[in-house]
């Protein structure tokens, strides 16, 4: 259950990142994490209970390998926090954007002209001396047996994602320097206008143009049309429901040995998509409920709220990138060759300080996305109660061999779950799966109250 990780600019990064932090709560769809093969396979069409888990756990050589490969991940991620930095200092500090936007000048007259020349060669810049990074990371997602995806096809991911990339940042930038020019003091709050519709858009249209890029998509019911009734029956238990022509079953194998199951996009275009890899390593029942799990993050409201917390955050962001960014030009301006905020070559400058914002608030943003998580685990559970057998340790067991498949480390520090942890330890969310009971005694749960008027559990 980790969110989308694409090659993108700093400053496509910091605005999309905020999006899919705060409300889409899909998994990666990059060959990033995938499954060691230590787990046994699960038979997709049992519906045995799993026998009852008391935590997670691994076996030493397991424990021993995702410690490292956690280790060397955070490493990384340090890493290219502080490379991202020092490159955006290198290129204000050796003028490479004062000199694209010379070109621009010269090439022609039109300030549009000029936006749509200067803004691709600044992100194809930034991100192609970014690449060593991803290759580095692809690297150890193929060495910690994370990933299955050849190079020619990384590198195919890649071009496709700077297309999409191009695209949506020139467009950004376009607006963003539209407004500067017309409300110096005020081009903050008129852009945060602007990008707030373009948010719930992105939403939109997300699932319907960019992850077909990526991976193959086909009905659930033509391979597992027991499942895909069993899915729409719980959407509609959910109150959202959702037609099996929207139950998509995604080709993930080609890429990644990683399980998963996600909700996407809003109205007509929202969908669940179940991936080949999890119904061919969990049984039946567990796949139910992870994809519970999904449709919490919808019906719990966390759209809306992740909207309003993405928007809020952006807003408090941008006044301070405002302040910020004069302040850096009246200090260095002349000597990065940028004329003023309105300046083409000032967007490094922004990207800047984006960026040292982004990583900054990052703790605060996982807490935020643990709460909600926490709570989509407990509407998982909720919603399979009666539907299926068991349904605590089925929970605690999909937890394991998510666990086992993601190689997460079993006993992470205090520290590393507040920065690195969007989703509360898989330990504290087995243990709550296996707590949780409130029929017991004899209390409502708090989330789904139509449980006693479900059919009998599957024999």
């Amino acid at each position: 259950m980790n969110r989308r990780r694409r090659q993108v600019a700093q400053f496509f990064f910091v605005f999309i990142s905020f999006v899919a932090a705060g409300f889409l709560f899909i998994p990666s769809t990059a060959a990033q994490n995938a499954a060691p093969q230590t787990a046994p396979a699960t038979s997709p069409s049992s519906q045995t209970p799993p026998a009852q888990v008391q935590g997670y756990t691994l076996t030493p050589d397991q424990e021993a390998k995702a410690i490292a490969y956690a280790h060397a991940r955070h490493e990384l991620y340090f890493l290219d926090a502080a490379y991202g930095v020092l490159l955006l200092v290198m290129i204000l500090q050796f003028r490479i954007a004062a000199k694209y936007r010379d070109w621009a000048v010269q090439w022609t007259d039109s300030d549009f002209g000029q936006l749509i020349t200067f803004s691709p060669l600044l992100f194809l810049t930034i991100d192609v001396l970014s690449l060593p990074i991803g290759i580095w990371e692809h690297r150890l997602a193929l060495q910690y047996q994370q990933s299955i995806q050849g190079w020619d096809s990384w590198f195919a991911d890649w071009a496709k994602g700077e297309g999409v990339e191009i695209a949506i940042a020139t467009l950004m930038v376009w607006i963003l320097f539209s407004v500067i020019r017309k409300s110096p003091r005020k081009w903050w709050f008129w852009f945060w206008i602007a990008a707030v519709p373009l948010i719930i858009l992105g939403a939109i249209i997300e699932p319907v143009i960019v992850e077909p890029l990526f991976f193959k998509f086909a009905p659930l019911s033509k391979a597992q049309p027991e499942l895909a009734a069993k899915i729409e029956q719980m959407t509609i238990r959910a109150g959202s429901p959702i037609p099996q022509s929207r139950i998509l079953e995604m080709a993930a194998s080609a890429k990644v040995r990683q399980l998963n199951a996600y909700v996407s996009g809003l109205g007509a275009s929202k969908r669940v998509v179940v991936w080949d890899t999890t119904i061919r390593r969990m049984s039946e029942n567990e796949v139910l409920f992870v994809t519970g799990h999904e449709m919490g993050h919808y019906v719990l409201g966390h759209v809306r709220d992740g909207i309003l917390f993405a928007c809020a955050v952006l807003l408090f962001f941008l006044n301070l990138a405002y302040r910020s960014l004069n302040w850096m030009l009246a200090r260095w301006g002349k000597m990065w060759a940028i004329r003023g905020p309105d300046d083409l070559a000032a967007l490094p400058v922004l990207l800047l300080l984006l960026s040292v914002f982004g990583f900054a608030f990052t703790p605060i943003s996982n807490a935020y996305s643990r709460r909600l998580e926490h709570q989509a685990d407990q509407y998982g559970l909720e919603v399979i109660h009666g539907l299926i057998p068991d349904a605590p340790a089925v929970a605690a067991h999909a937890f394991q061999i998510l666990g086992e498949v993601d190689l997460e480390e079993p006993h992470p520090s205090t520290a590393v779950k507040l920065w690195f942890y969007n989703h509360p330890p898989l330990d504290e969310r087995m243990r709550f799966a296996q707590t949780y009971d409130p029929w017991s005694e004899g209390r409502a749960p708090e989330f789904v109250k139509d449980t006693g008027d479900v059919a009998s559990p599957p024999k």
